[in-house]
């Protein structure tokens, strides 16, 4: 079968492979034929060797959204049947780019019949960091009249999380490039902020949440715009010596910081996939490219805003 594979931890090559197809499946795998995957900022900070694969002695598999139908189930799967089309968000070890994938049952999720594959394959990483940086790291269901500021607004989590956020009830400052300023407000995005302005709007505005998509900003900085019991999330961890600096201060506000940390939860899943059958939430799909050709798509840097598909 044919993979996706990064080569060499200096070369960081991208390369369409003929592979050994996945063995059957055990326990409680299920052994998907993949109808979509997506490029995800993991993925290209693999490529550009930002996030370290110190075991990347053979070939590394990219993609870690996968959508598609259940081929094959091991004898300790209790939810799905061979037909079944499923979405669901694969471990480290990657290998969603594939014509086949193994994937445990625990990581996955209907996908109904009213969702294209293609959009599904864009959803789990990206909407599951969004979805779990506001609701669970930020407890956006839990303030009332919230004002949310979104960092890095036009890449794939920060489109889901313009989204979200609005669903939520929240007034949304999105920040982004000039010229995504009318997508992002077809989004929902109250206001556009110019990031060549600088991450954090002026003005004086306070948010109760602020999501960092891009891990650019500082508590130290963020700290004073944020409200009375308001939180900074971002995709890494702060340093312990950063936290410490301003603990006092930020303790005495009741402001904090939160990373999150994405977790494939069927449930999670479930929720996203239906706001998208429902119409209500919109999979920003900004291109789509097939397998054979995601390695020029990876040469061009993925997708400039939202999410760029590979279709298999």
């Amino acid at each position: 079968m044919r993979a996706v594979r990064l080569h060499g931890v200096r070369s960081r090559r991208v390369c369409v492979d003929e592979v050994l197809p996945p063995r059957a499946p055990r326990a409680d795998q299920l052994l998907v034929r993949v109808a979509a995957s997506s490029v995800n900022g993991t993925d290209l900070r693999l490529l550009r060797g930002a996030v370290p694969v110190t075991a990347l002695r053979g070939p590394f598999p990219l993609g870690f959204d996968v959508a598609g139908e259940v081929v094959a189930r091991g004898p300790a799967v209790t939810s799905y049947e061979a037909g079944d089309r499923v979405l669901g968000l694969l471990d480290h070890g990657g290998g969603g780019q594939a014509d086949r994938v193994l994937v445990p049952q625990s990581r996955v999720a209907l996908l109904p019949a009213a969702v294209d594959p293609a959009e599904a394959g864009a959803l789990p990483l990206a909407g599951l960091t969004a979805l779990q940086a506001l609701h669970g790291a930020a407890a956006l269901h839990a303030r009332r009249s919230p004002r949310v500021l979104v960092v890095g607004a036009a890449g794939g989590i920060g489109s889901y999380a313009v989204q979200l956020a609005k669903l939520a009830g929240a007034h949304v400052t999105a920040v982004a490039r000039r010229e995504q300023a009318g997508w992002l407000r077809d989004l929902g995005a109250d206001e556009v902020a110019d990031r060549d302005d600088g991450p954090l709007p002026g003005g004086g505005e306070r948010w109760d949440v602020v999501l960092d998509t891009p891990a650019v900003l500082r508590l130290a900085e963020v700290g004073p715009q944020l409200a009375d019991g308001g939180a900074l999330v971002s995709t890494v961890p702060l340093s312990a010596d950063v936290l410490r600096a301003g603990a006092g201060r930020l303790r005495r506000r009741r402001v904090r910081f939160a990373a999150v940390r994405t977790r494939a939860r069927p449930a999670d899943l479930a929720r996203l996939v239906r706001l998208v059958a429902a119409g209500r939430l919109r999979v920003p799909v900004t291109g789509r490219v097939p397998l054979a050709g995601a390695a020029a798509a990876y040469a061009d840097g993925g997708a400039g805003r939202g999410k760029l598909v590979v279709v298999i």
